[in-house]
């Protein structure tokens, strides 16, 4: 536009000097000396100019003001989930050192539900009369219990179902229980006393595996193979030799030996990597767990009762108990999982409601503080974790 009016500014000026130069009938004058330029001149640029209007400028825009939010405090996490009804010296022991990783994991709604809990019970024999093991079950108790843990809404799951709710809070029923069968049996023991429970109900159940060769083994390997291709007996690691506790003064080649032995014996004749060891005869210690994790187990199981387990929470003892003296603490071990306690039968009946209450109470509990962990973890954790689903 400025580069068009510079082209017919002069000319307009022109236009008008001529105008002014001719005689009002359009016909050029005879020269008059008296005519003067000059004031032509100034006429037209007059003339010209008085149609152009002086643009008035922009006014230019103030700034808004920068609106800086103060930083968001993340709030102080709630203590752990605690109960009066486990013995003193048993306490509930976190093992999830990430916050975030934990708190994604216990909120995601397609994960286990706060307040989920797991009874682990070991049996050993299950006899049709009287029991001299106070650690034994009758048949007609064996029934009783199974069907109160049913009445009681508890459901049966595997060791993996187990491994994988530890560890990531997988979803698995609120109130579970895991049956272990321990030591090697002929398949008419499962047959006559859990088969039933996997035809109704679809409850499996743990069986703790001796893989050293011998006489017994060869007898009963065939048949119990023949079950883990069913699917619903969960063969696990028992130890090779077994009958020899592992502890931290076992030889390093021993403790292989019954990691390494018995893995390969569950691989070669039930097709199948163990992920837990039943301790054999209850003997741990800081070492073993060391190299059991190092060939891949991810739980392990003591003879202590000290009580249920939940996401993130392992009732341990991190001292000796005098009035307890065959149980050895678990805490100094540093790994929970690899420390698991247990019932026995005679203990289950007793305990059903004290279970089914302290899953109730974490629950809302949890309920209780959850907008503080959802806030912090929107605080703290979202930025690098994303959000909870």
């Amino acid at each position: 536009m400025l580069r068009l009016s510079r082209i017919f500014l002069p000319l307009g000026l022109a236009a008008v000097i001529v105008t002014a130069c001719l005689s009002p009938n359009g016909n050029r004058p005879a020269p008059d000396s008296s005519l003067d330029m000059d004031a032509l001149m100034t006429q037209a640029v007059g003339t010209a100019m008085a149609g152009f209007v002086t643009p008035t400028p922009l006014p230019t825009e103030t700034p808004l003001p920068t609106v800086t939010m103060p930083p968001r405090t993340p709030p102080a996490l709630p203590p752990t989930y605690s109960t009066s009804v486990l013995n003193r010296l048993d306490t509930p022991h976190t093992y999830i050192a990430d916050t975030c990783q934990y708190l994604q994991d216990k909120w995601n709604p397609e994960n286990a539900q706060p307040g989920t809990i797991v009874m682990v019970v070991m049996l050993h024999s299950i006899n049709r009369e009287g029991v001299d093991d106070p650690n034994d079950i009758t048949v007609a108790d064996f029934n009783k219990m199974m069907n109160a843990l049913k009445e009681q809404s508890f459901e049966a799951i595997n060791a993996t179902q187990l491994a994988d709710f530890l560890d990531h809070n997988a979803k698995i029923p609120p109130r579970s229980v895991v049956l272990i069968q321990d030591d090697r049996h002929y398949a008419e023991n499962f047959d006559q006393h859990f088969r039933p429970y996997w035809e109704q109900w679809g409850w499996p159940v743990v069986n703790a595996w001796i893989s050293v060769e011998d006489g017994i083994r060869n007898i009963v390997l065939p048949e119990n193979i023949a079950l883990a291709v069913e699917g619903w007996v969960d063969y696990q690691s028992h130890g090779y030799v077994h009958n020899i506790p592992m502890g931290d003064s076992s030889a390093e080649e021993f403790i292989r030996g019954e990691f390494q032995g018995s893995m390969q014996d569950l691989q070669q004749n039930f097709n199948k990597t163990p992920v837990a060891i039943i301790w054999p005869g209850g003997g741990f210690g800081l070492r073993p767990v060391q190299i059991g994790r190092e060939y891949g187990y991810r739980l392990g199981f003591t003879v202590n009762p000290r009580g249920p387990l939940m996401y993130n929470w392992i009732p341990l003892a991190d001292q000796a108990d005098p009035g307890r003296p065959s149980f050895l603490p678990e805490g100094p071990v540093g790994d929970p999982r690899m420390t698991l306690p247990r019932y026995w039968p005679n203990q289950v009946l007793p305990n059903i409601d004290v279970v089914r209450n302290m899953g109730n109470e974490a629950a809302a509990y949890a309920e209780q503080n959850k907008a503080i962990e959802l806030e912090y973890y929107d605080i703290v954790c979202s930025p690098g974790y994303g959000p909870i689903p």
